[in-house]
């Protein structure tokens, strides 16, 4: 593969991963994990200082939902994601943008082309993310505002509960699903986030930590899991039934102790959010 800068880009083992995890689970993660992932949006904009006029690009879209809030605020808004899906669950929710298939490292577009970049979890789904930011840097115009929220590790409390129930069942990752390679990694904490956007050449990074309790449904927070959305339910997936039924079961008992007098659950999250400059 040879990216927009003419520079060639290996495609990693780990993005060929996510490529065939995400294959058609829109909806699935539509119906799931969507609201979690929603709830930083404004603040990633504020960030980026997207306001009207601003020529603005929504890297991994997902279903729509930065679009969407960028697009309300007068901003002029390219979406792109690398599963067709997505693409069509967000090209429905954000007429007024171009939401087109297209993913990190490789943007079809030009260089200096946007006045700022956003990545809503996206950062977590690529194998080379240094790679990936350089891309990104590529395409804002000098000055402009790269912003990026990426998932806290080690996790908050909400988001660790299905890895625990997965290990209270004995269920170890499956071979089939590759981590990314240590010379890629980068510490998922506020310095190793802002060291991260200072290798690939951006200026003036700064990160913090945004904490908050995601409510939901247990019916809600298992759907994803159960349908194979992200790693996690890949790992589920994976799993004889006999064996899925016990993840569910002790997913229900560690769930206990956050839910409220309704039963629903709240859950503990962190995530980084980071800015840079061109």
């Amino acid at each position: 593969m040879v990216a927009s800068g003419g520079v060639p880009v290996a495609v990693t083992v780990f993005d060929e991963s996510e490529r065939l995890i995400w294959a058609g689970r829109a909806a699935a993660y539509a119906r799931s994990f969507a609201r979690l992932c929603a709830h930083p949006v404004p603040r990633l904009l504020d960030a980026a200082s997207v306001g009207p006029g601003v020529r603005l690009l929504d890297v991994g879209t997902g279903p729509g939902t930065v679009a969407v809030a960028a697009c309300a605020r007068g901003a002029t808004v390219t979406a792109v994601d690398a599963e067709p899906s997505m693409v069509e669950l967000a090209g429905r929710a954000a007429p007024a943008a171009d939401v087109r298939v297209a993913a990190l490292p490789d943007l079809p577009f030009a260089e200096g082309e946007f006045d700022a970049a956003v990545g809503n979890f996206v950062l977590n789904h690529v194998g080379r993310p240094k790679v990936a930011l350089t891309e990104l840097r590529r395409v804002v115009r000098p000055g402009g505002w790269i912003a990026l929220t990426i998932w806290a590790a080690p996790p908050a409390a909400g988001q660790a509960l299905l890895g625990r129930a997965v290990h209270a069942a004995g269920v170890v990752r499956p071979s089939h699903l590759p981590s990314l390679a240590p010379e890629d990694d980068f510490p998922r904490d506020e310095r190793g986030l802002t060291d991260l956007l200072g290798s690939a050449g951006l200026r003036d990074a700064v990160t913090e930590t945004l904490r908050w309790d995601h409510r939901a449904s247990v019916e809600e927070w298992w759907s994803g899991p159960a349908a194979g959305v992200a790693s996690i339910g890949q790992v589920v997936q994976s799993q004889a039934p006999g064996k899925r039924a016990e993840i569910k079961r002790h997913f229900e008992a560690l769930g206990s102790e956050f839910a409220d007098d309704d039963g629903m659950l709240a859950l503990p999250h962190a995530a980084l959010l980071a800015r840079a400059r061109r």
